[in-house]
């Protein structure tokens, strides 16, 4: 039985009449976190873990169709009965799994195993079919422990701030930004300075109970304080804008697992690269297979080729899905 299938609108459960992180809008929208390419508006009903509710409005407006549901709770859609776990991607990152006929599929959107104190942990689940993200799906990325990297960080501030210069960290907006204000405050009660994209949503952390170090919003205006020898998170996009010439001399990181390869960073121009995934490496990959036993098992997102051969001589089945499930039409956008 193919209870998902692919189609442009995204993978759409015929049986169950939804469809899983909708790249256009749809009837009915089940979505995993709240990451822009995984949540976007016009669909007529939304559904998505309570952890994730206050994330998903503030990115797709407070009056967003949408019910909220608690993590392991399971309810019926068609001829399937549903039901969210925690990925541990960012908070209220959630896996989605559809029992029916006796048979249970898995997605596992994007989803990490490593630590991280501002979400739910990931939770492997038992199935038949695991569609897994394969982001970095290659031996090469193997992640360092997240307490060392954030010491790492700590450490690199205060040298920034000998050197009388600020410390300019990149991380994605939603998640990463907040695990490392998490984690930083094992370290330091100091203030951190934040971008105005991430403030909103350290504010959203900070309100559901989450430590975090004391933050503020960079100054900015006319006659606003330079700052000087302080940590400051801001998102990708801010790299080489007019908004970072307010925050010289500085030197610029970024935190992401794409810096596990030297040259990532020197091709992007930073000072320094802190290996930092909210995304599963190798071995988590791995892991996450054996924890799950599913009897096959489709990779997406990212090059899979490596990992589908290893599977495959090792005894799996597996492959890439857009291999393994045809394109078709979506009924509700391509009739």
């Amino acid at each position: 039985m193919t209870l998902l299938t692919r189609t442009h609108a995204g993978l759409y459960c015929a049986r169950g009449g939804f469809t899983i992180d909708p790249m256009r809008a749809v009837g009915n929208a089940i979505v995993t976190h709240a990451h822009s390419d995984h949540a976007r508006s016009g669909s007529a009903a939304y559904w998505a873990a309570a952890e994730g509710e206050a994330f998903l409005r503030h990115r797709l407006g407070a009056e967003l169709p949408l019910t909220p549901v608690a993590y392991g709770e399971a309810w019926q859609m068609g001829d399937t009965v549903v039901s969210l776990h925690p990925a541990g991607h960012v908070r209220g990152a959630a896996q989605v799994r559809i029992a029916c006929d006796g048979e249970v599929w898995v997605v596992t959107g994007d989803y990490k195993r490593r630590s991280d104190r501002t979400c739910t942990p990931f939770e492997p689940i038992r199935c038949d079919v695991l569609i897994s993200e394969a982001t970095f799906a290659l031996p090469v990325y193997r992640w360092p422990e997240t307490e060392a990297v954030v010491e790492a960080i700590h450490q690199w501030w205060q040298q920034c701030r000998a050197r009388g210069r600020n410390a300019v960290l990149f991380t994605y907006a939603l998640g990463k930004a907040q695990r490392v204000l998490s984690e930083l405050a094992r370290h330091t009660d100091e203030t951190v300075y934040v971008h105005g994209a991430v403030a909103p949503l350290t504010d959203l952390y900070r309100a559901e109970g989450v430590e975090m170090v004391p933050t503020e919003r960079v100054p900015t205006g006319k006659g606003a304080p330079r700052l000087k020898g302080e940590l400051i998170i801001a998102p990708p996009s801010a790299a080489r804008s007019p908004w970072m010439k307010r925050l010289t001399p500085c030197e610029e990181a970024f935190a992401s697992g794409w810096m596990q390869i030297r040259g990532n960073r020197r091709r992007r121009g930073y000072d320094r690269g802190f290996v930092l995934s909210d995304h599963i490496d190798w071995n988590d990959l791995l892991d996450t297979i054996a924890d799950c036993r599913p009897r096959r098992v489709l990779l997406t997102h990212g090059d899979t080729r490596a990992a589908v051969r290893y599977l495959t001589e090792s005894g799996v089945d597996a492959a890439d899905l857009n291999d393994a499930l045809p394109l078709v039409a979506h009924p509700e956008r391509d009739a």
